[in-house]
């Protein structure tokens, strides 16, 4: 039996291991999880009766205070918060913590990189204040709100300020207000429905259409006002750090040229920087220490500089505190440009939608559209929601959504994905999904929510920052108080030991580790590629075998009629066509299609069944018709000749007699050979599973260079193949097309649904490519290996560097100018580096890699 309690008053992760080790020795116990971060326990037990009293008693034993009770019951929802003035990602992750320790928050993500807070909670009531109040008791000024405000706001001004005023006549006026009234209600209404989790619409609906334009009017008014004051409001750190900065050239000189001339002025002007330059890191350690935070970043380098005044160090002091200013500010820059960049490389949301009204059009914001809609879309525009062309024919240009260069030809009846570009004709579009069900915005929200996804590294470094401040803080207490008993220098000890608490933050690791892998999302999602989280990424660079379907993944999933082997070719193609009628497989599409254009018409059947892997069977003209393929026919009962032909077969027969058999080919995608290759060397294992004949599997199996074929299979064989494989070669990465492959993409260490944006492969797949290209799974493979070299190059670049700098310390060669070099510099150096080798070289390498 599995049981989950909360954990309150445990706060520290070594005391948690241990609690945790208490729990899984009491007896009856199988396993225990305690997550530190989480503030739960994960337990499975032979019986849970008085598990609880015994589970508080032995974590007792280790440490009291620790209080364990009941899980809360119910479904949790999440709700996104975008955050504001958080400047540093030590910060950022102490005040994640302080956020999964509320009462009511059941698990938090906050992802310093995306700029946004990913929070399980059973209710919104009360949310946001607890979850800003636990951020100000880490760091005043933080500010959160929740994601959809800004957006929606500006929207719905522009929709009645534009559309219910700006009228001539009242009888129009009159309509065109009902109208706005009518979207909006039923715009908010589906909004409830579908962002449920994200807020309430219980406190912002209004039922008076005049007051809420008034209450909106306003409101967009006094957010514009903010936004404007906020950009009028002087950037002080600026100001501090330019001032600052001049103060210390200027003692620098006073220093070298003017220090006989006029005593003691290199001293004030040096101080007065430092005074600039520190003020707020000062006032932030005193906070600190208020809160018992003395491992905090600002505290440390506090004590660090003043301690460098203490024994004469002025211009040391100075100048580390202007550095570590200009790193900080480096840093804070480096961060916004890379979130901007990403954020607005994926968000295609349009403004505005060209919506045909009683043969007139209307510009609309584009989220009070609705399905059923009729839309215009011009050359050169961007689709603005998912839709279904009605008139007119264009060249599409998709590579935006999915990676691929080649424009696509659209007409009458094919359905148009958000975000590609119309490049060649007038669309009018039947809308198929509101702005927040369209693909534009789901890919857009996986990436948001892939950023809350940490893979293990980024769980380790959490981890392991946690003990590595407090351990360079110990050796910087010993370095000062040991030596200097045998040698008497205190100063030059003193002043080495000041150097270890400036290389004490592990700011390095904890930014640039989690922004490697936000920009490898980023970049995913420019070439079609969704990564589900950071973990998914991490867990692609590791698999060691590749498991593909074929049909719609390796092939064009497009079959035709190429052999009919019968006496009576019409008759077996009518009675095939009148059961295949009622199946959605791509064959009976073909088949149809091939009745179709030899104008053949077929009867209406009854009693069709769909056999899962074998065919139909159903009663036409009152004879029992099977098609289908060779099981089928074995289960019936019916011989079927040998046919040599390579292709999909589909047998017919009528009354248990055979009448003959249809042969339809499927041709290989262009660059399914070309993939296939690049896996073999790459050294994983190539397996094929498919339903397909053997001999049809074998030639396409051949011709693409695969390794391993299991072909007639039927879908809840095709698990059962592939936990084979994994078991004898390692970890299985599975690429089908997302339509019917929903067991075994969710069964693999990493599924990949290919050329599906569909909601079941979405849910299913680990990643999704929304092209049908297969050369994108090498790209998604060559992103998850840089990603993941780039994250642990940072780690080990930034220690290698620090643990130099200590070395260097203990030999009397290292300073506090090469400390802040260890400290912001390192962190710099982490951060440009994974711009570059992630995000640029991405930006400039269009195609797959």
């Amino acid at each position: 039996m599995k049981a989950v309690y909360t954990v309150e008053n445990l706060d520290c992760p070594n005391c948690a291991a241990k609690i945790e080790a208490a729990i899984q020795r009491i007896e009856g116990v199988e396993t225990a999880s305690l997550s530190y971060a989480t503030g739960q326990l994960h337990i499975t037990a032979e019986k849970l009766e008085g598990l609880l009293e015994r589970i508080q008693a032995a974590s007792d034993a280790v440490e009291e205070g620790v209080i364990f009770s009941e899980h809360k019951k119910g479904r949790a929802k999440r709700y996104v918060y975008h955050f504001e003035n958080i400047d540093c990602p030590n910060c950022a992750a102490k005040i994640e913590t302080a956020i999964q320790r509320l009462d009511c928050v059941e698990t938090a993500s906050l992802s310093y990189t995306a700029g946004t807070l990913h929070v399980l909670a059973h209710s919104e009531e009360g949310l946001l204040d607890a979850i800003q109040g636990a951020a100000d008791s880490v760091e005043e000024g933080v500010i959160f709100t929740p994601k959809h405000h800004a957006h929606a706001h500006h929207h719905e001004h522009e929709h009645h300020h534009e559309h219910c005023h700006d009228h001539e006549h009242d009888h129009e006026h009159h309509h065109d207000h009902d109208h706005c009234h009518e979207h909006e209600h039923e715009h908010e209404h589906h909004h409830e429905h579908h962002h449920e989790h994200e807020h309430d619409h219980e406190h912002c609906h209004c039922h008076d259409h005049e007051h809420e334009h008034a209450h909106e009017h306003e409101h967009h008014h006094e957010h514009a006002h903010e936004q404007t004051r906020k950009a009028e409001k002087p950037d002080y750190g600026k100001v501090t750090l330019i001032a600052g900065a001049a103060l210390f050239v200027l003692g620098m000189l006073a220093h070298f040229l003017l220090q006989g001339v006029v005593p003691y002025l290199d001293k004030v002007l040096l101080m007065a920087a430092y005074l600039l330059l520190g003020g707020q890191v000062l006032l932030a350690s005193v906070k600190s220490i208020g809160k018992g935070q003395i491992f905090d970043e600002n505290f440390l380098m506090a004590i660090a500089t003043i301690g460098a005044l203490c024994i004469g160090s002025w211009e040391e002091a100075a100048g580390v505190m202007l550095f570590f200013r200009i790193g900080e500010r480096f840093e804070q820059l480096a961060v916004e440009r890379s979130r901007k960049s990403v954020m607005e490389a994926i968000d295609l949301r349009p403004e505005t939608v060209q919506l045909l009204h009683e043969g007139h059009e209307e510009t609309l914001p584009a989220e009070l559209v609705q399905p059923g809609d009729r839309i215009l879309v011009r050359v050169g525009d961007r689709i603005p929601v998912d839709g279904i062309v009605r008139k007119g024919e264009s060249a599409v240009d998709t590579s935006a959504m999915t990676g691929e260069p080649v424009p696509v030809t659209v007409r009458e009846g094919d359905a148009v994905m958000s975000g590609c570009i119309n490049k060649s004709g007038v669309l009018e579009l039947e809308v198929t999904a509101a702005l927040q069900d369209s693909m534009v915005q789901r890919v857009l929200d996986s990436v948001e929510n892939a950023a809350a996804g940490k893979p293990h590294i980024d769980r380790f470094i959490t981890r392991f920052a946690r003990v590595y401040t407090p351990a360079v803080v110990t050796v910087a207490v010993l370095t000062a108080v040991v030596p200097p008993l045998f040698t008497g220098d205190w100063q030059h000890w003193i002043y080495t030991a000041l150097n270890f608490l400036m290389i004490s933050c592990p700011c390095a690791l904890v930014l640039s580790v989690p922004l490697a892998f936000f920009a490898g999302i980023g970049a995913g999602s420019t070439k079609g590629i969704l990564f589900k989280d950071g973990i998914t990424i991490e867990a692609l660079s590791q698999v060691k075998a590749a498991v593909m379907d074929k049909t719609g993944t390796l092939t064009e999933g497009s079959f035709a009629v190429t052999e009919i082997h019968a006496e009576d070719e019409t008759a077996v193609l009518r009675d095939c066509a009148a059961i295949e009628a009622f199946s959605v497989h791509p064959v009976a599409g073909s088949i149809l299609a091939c009745v179709k254009e030899r104008g053949i018409d077929y009867p209406a059947a009854s009693d069709v069944q769909e056999r899962a892997g074998m065919g139909l069977t159903g009663t036409v003209d009152g004879r029992h018709i099977a098609a289908g393929n060779g099981k089928l026919m074995a289960a019936e009962g019916v011989s079927v000749p040998e046919i040599s032909s390579v292709g999909t077969l589909v047998h017919v027969a009528a009354d248990g007699v055979y009448c003959g058999t249809l042969v339809l080919s499927d041709a290989l995608r262009p660059h399914a050979a070309d993939a296939v290759a690049s896996m073999n060397r790459r050294g994983l294992h190539t397996v094929m599973l498919t339903g397909d004949t053997p001999a049809h599997a074998q030639s396409a199996a051949s011709s693409l260079g695969i390794a391993e074929v299991h072909a007639g299979l039927l879908p809840d064989e095709k698990p059962v193949k592939m936990e084979e494989v994994r078991q004898s070669h390692g970890s299985v990465l599975f690429i089908g097309d997302g339509i019917n492959d929903a067991p075994v993409l969710s069964g693999a260490d990493v599924g990949m649904a290919m050329g599906s944006g569909a909601d079941a492969a979405m849910e299913a797949a680990d990643v999704v490519l929304l092209g049908s290209d297969p050369a994108a799974i090498l790209t998604a493979l060559h992103i998850s290996d840089r990603v993941n070299s780039t994250a642990k190059f940072c780690v080990i670049f930034a220690l290698a560097v620090k643990l130099a700098i200590m070395v260097l310390g203990f030999c009397g060669f290292a300073n506090m100018w090469l400390s802040v070099f260890a400290d912001t510099g390192v962190t710099i150096l982490c951060v440009l580096f994974v711009l570059l080798r992630i995000q640029v070289y991405y930006k400039k390498h269009k195609t797959a890699v």
